[in-house]
């Protein structure tokens, strides 16, 4: 199916606005999230209307241009409100796309606890996102950010924070990047909210897991 004018001109302002993000939040993952958004889409039974794919395709495409780690201005939050306006998108696909932008975050079920009412355009734009966060390509990405912060690699002496708040994980500089993963990454398979996301998160996980058990014997001279 051939692009519409507005997800091009979407793709455009992805590249503008992430051009300077590290690669673990660059143009680049926008578009992988994009991919898999779509993917999962259609293994949810969303193909057969227009209006689910254009929200999901421009929710994903769009969902890390306000990024709170990357915002040089507050006035940055209102970038894709304003795009969505410019394009002509109506009031209740705008809303629905500002909708999950806005609550896809890990950080707003920091504690697991999940909101039921998501529609299923949510479920596979935040499942996308969050296969993006595990497996090959998050482990790449999250020591790509790691490395962006200057963050210590691994301190046996620092434990993973198990009762994380909001406020604190927003905080990122008390993190190690390792810790990162008990923290937040390995948490994601079981916060999927598709089927689709759910079973490709299966592999994903395991991947780490297997990476995790390989690097702690690496660090302590065992392997």
């Amino acid at each position: 199916m051939a692009k519409s004018e507005t997800v091009r001109n979407a793709e455009r302002l992805v590249e503008v606005m992430m051009k300077g993000n590290d690669a673990s939040h660059d143009a680049a993952h926008a578009f992988r999230v994009r991919d898999l958004a779509l993917s999962l889409a259609h293994e949810e039974g969303l193909s057969s209307s227009p209006m689910s794919l254009e929200i999901v395709e421009l929710a994903a495409l769009l969902h890390d241009i306000g990024d709170y780690k990357y915002l040089k201005n507050p006035s940055e939050e209102k970038i894709v409100e304003d795009f969505l306006e410019k394009e002509g998108v109506d009031m209740d696909k705008s809303s629905q796309i500002l909708a999950i932008i806005k609550n896809m975050g890990f950080k707003e079920e920091i504690n697991g606890v999940t909101n039921g009412s998501h529609t299923p355009e949510f479920g596979v734009v935040q499942d996308a996102d969050r296969l993006d966060a595990i497996g090959a390509i998050g482990i790449a990405r999250c020591f790509t950010f790691g490395g962006s912060r200057s963050r210590v690699l691994h301190d046996p002496n620092i434990q993973p924070r198990s009762d994380l708040s909001k406020d604190q994980y927003m905080n990122k500089d008390e993190q190690t990047t390792v810790n990162h993963f008990h923290e937040k990454l390995l948490k994601l398979k079981d916060l999927m909210k598709t089927k689709a996301g759910k079973a490709r998160a299966e592999k994903r996980h395991k991947f780490m897991e297997e990476f995790l058990e390989e690097f702690y014997l690496e660090w302590s001279g065992k392997a």
